[in-house]
């Protein structure tokens, strides 16, 4: 059956918007604290929203493949752990250099809820950006691609020593694991789907952008 929008009126929805009332949507941990990945997902698929479309993904020549909040919600735990078993701790960065795809968000869900600093980077970057991004920025662990991994990260790897773990999503079924990576999809297949999500304070970091020089 067809709902009313949440946002019908955007003009009086900006005139009477005040972050007190905001903040009164938010369902927020025990003790105060606050979860960004919590909010977004995990007490969605606790409820009777559990069940949910979340994400319609639409492939060309492919039927549609749909996320549930409880699917995006044990994905995403299932990504938490598999930082904890890597020995990530809370602060650290984890990026992302892939397109739209099932794996992004239980990446990026999954870096929030265990209280890590997510940095997006775009999949058209060349070498030279994505080196410099990850050295800036002290990333950890990278979430990419078989094919953007052998054409993007391949040749920089020796000059990220900093970059422990390479989790790739295989896009060719047969294809060799790159060396010094590991198989996204295993990984997720050894961990639980539960996870005890991070509290987190309203001013902890949990966002690393990089603009494209439009700071100089």
């Amino acid at each position: 059956s067809r709902r009313e929008p949440c946002l019908a009126d955007y003009d009086e929805a900006r005139r009477g918007f005040a972050w007190g009332q905001a903040g009164e949507l938010l369902d927020g941990l025990p003790g105060g604290a606050l979860n960004i990945a919590y909010e977004a997902v995990h007490r969605h698929a606790q409820g009777p929203a559990g069940d949910r479309l979340a994400i319609r993904f639409l492939t060309q020549g492919a039927p549609p493949f749909d996320l549930t909040y409880r699917d995006l919600s044990q994905a995403s735990h299932r990504f938490s752990n598999v930082l904890s078993r890597l020995g990530v701790q809370r602060g650290e960065r984890v990026a992302t250099l892939m397109g739209r795809v099932p794996a992004l968000y239980a990446a990026v869900l999954g870096t929030l809820a265990a209280g890590g600093v997510y940095c997006p980077l775009f999949s058209a970057f060349g070498p030279e950006p994505v080196r410099s991004r990850l050295q800036l920025g002290s990333v950890r662990v990278l979430v990419t691609t078989d094919l953007l991994y052998r054409r993007k990260v391949a040749v920089i790897r020796n000059e990220l020593p900093g970059l422990k773990h390479v989790l790739v999503v295989r896009t060719h079924n047969g294809g060799d694991l790159p060396d010094g990576t590991q198989d996204f999809d295993e990984a997720m297949r050894a961990e639980s789907p539960d996870f005890s999500v991070v509290r987190t304070a309203p001013e902890d970091c949990a966002l690393l952008h990089f603009t494209s020089g439009t700071t100089g």
